[in-house]
């Protein structure tokens, strides 16, 4: 009897790897909704919460970014797609310390700030000098950090700040800042935590190319079109509006005119008569001349 339970049990035990199904693992947006990896579930649920490591080498095949780490944690699947959010990133350990040698001073810090849309993110920065400093120096050096950082965090969206970040713009921002305190040598953001996701949508810019071409159609479409319709349409109005002001300023000069026009006094033609010199007296100029030419 045990030995035909036992062959029962055997029957009814079925293949867990036949009932799963593999997943694309599908970056953000911000992001380009890049393929990350793929996994094995057998119900969709329990993708959720599952976090994913790769390396900027990998996403984007640019070998000058091999040394960050991105992590990415799943937070909805949609068919056989698990769509992702950003939660941190980190540098690799063999990177940092390569930085760090002796009859050096290392800076430290962990701030935590608030970007745009509402995301919490704690970011670690540490900068490094070419001699040891005092530290009142290195004290100066944390607030510059700690400013910058907060005032571009403010001015940014969560997906903005993080590219800001990654791209090292934030690096040499507090390089420029931190110089004018003392010459770092060398400054990273060697962590980032995503403490909390945005909580305020707000729309991204098109980037330059995608704004630029529908401009450019848009422009040509109105060149195209109405450059001939206004040709046909303005000429005709200026010509009817031309001659319609031409018989008006006729009819009213005619009207003017004949209003001006005072009838002659009787004694006018003898005033002129007067007024006019005689014949005699603008011949004899003439001869005066002659008899002093003789």
């Amino acid at each position: 009897m045990a030995k035909a339970r036992s062959r029962a049990a055997a029957r009814k035990v079925k293949d867990r790897w036949k009932a799963k199904n593999w997943y694309n693992v599908l970056a953000p947006a911000s992001f380009d909704n890049a393929t990350i990896a793929e996994t094995l579930t057998d119900d969709p649920m329990k993708l959720t919460d599952r976090v994913t490591e790769i390396s900027m080498q990998d996403l984007t095949n640019d070998f000058r970014k091999s040394h960050i780490k991105l992590y990415f944690k799943v937070n909805q699947v949609e068919d056989n797609n698990a769509k992702t959010e950003f939660i941190g990133h980190t540098l690799t350990s063999d990177y940092l310390r390569r930085m760090v040698r002796r009859r050096r001073s290392k800076i430290d810090a962990v701030y935590e700030t608030k970007t745009r849309d509402g995301a919490r993110i704690r970011v670690k920065p540490f900068a490094t000098t070419d001699r040891r400093i005092q530290n009142s120096q290195k004290k100066i050096i944390r607030l510059t950090m700690r400013k910058t950082i907060v005032t571009k965090a403010k001015a940014m969206t969560l997906s903005e700040f993080v590219k800001y970040i990654i791209d090292g713009k934030l690096g040499s921002d507090i390089y420029k800042s931190c110089k004018t305190v003392y010459p770092v040598r060398r400054i990273e953001i060697y962590k980032t935590q995503v403490l909390r996701q945005p909580t305020i949508e707000i729309e991204e810019p098109a980037s330059e190319t995608e704004q630029e071409k529908p401009e450019l159609e848009e422009s040509e479409e109105v060149s195209a079109e109405e450059e001939p319709e206004e040709s046909d349409e303005m000429e005709e109005p200026e010509e009817t509006e031309k001659s319609t002001e031409e018989e008006d300023f006729s009819e009213d000069t005619e009207e003017k005119l004949a209003e001006e026009e005072i009838p002659e006094e009787p004694g006018s033609e003898e005033k002129k008569q007067e007024e006019t010199p005689a014949p005699e007296e603008m011949i004899e100029p003439e001869e005066e001349s002659e008899e002093k030419k003789e």
